[in-house]
């Protein structure tokens, strides 16, 4: 084992082929969710709306909530939605 400035050349080789295999295996997954949602829109979905969907599907009720809560607020604020309800219902 080669240890040149404190660093063990063997060890830092072995975290950056870990690496790299796994940024392959990454290129390999990112392709194939590409393909699925490739093949969803050719059976007539709609791939943005799903990719929403899914980031929706990541987060906790009440972390979904929260965010439509100040979506609603924004669209309000910019005329793009009905207000949302009271200054005080918002603030609470």
């Amino acid at each position: 084992m080669t240890d040149i400035g404190g660093i063990s050349s063997n060890h830092l080789r072995q975290f950056i082929e870990r690496i790299e295999r796994l940024e392959e295996d990454k290129s390999v997954v990112s392709e194939d969710i590409r393909e699925v949602y490739a093949e969803a829109k050719a059976n007539g979905f709609d791939a943005k709306i799903m990719r929403q969907v899914i980031k929706l599907r990541k987060m906790d009720s009440a972390e979904r909530s929260e965010g439509e809560v100040l979506l609603n607020l924004y669209l309000s604020a910019l005329g793009m939605a009905e207000p949302v309800g009271s200054e005080e219902e918002l603030n609470s």
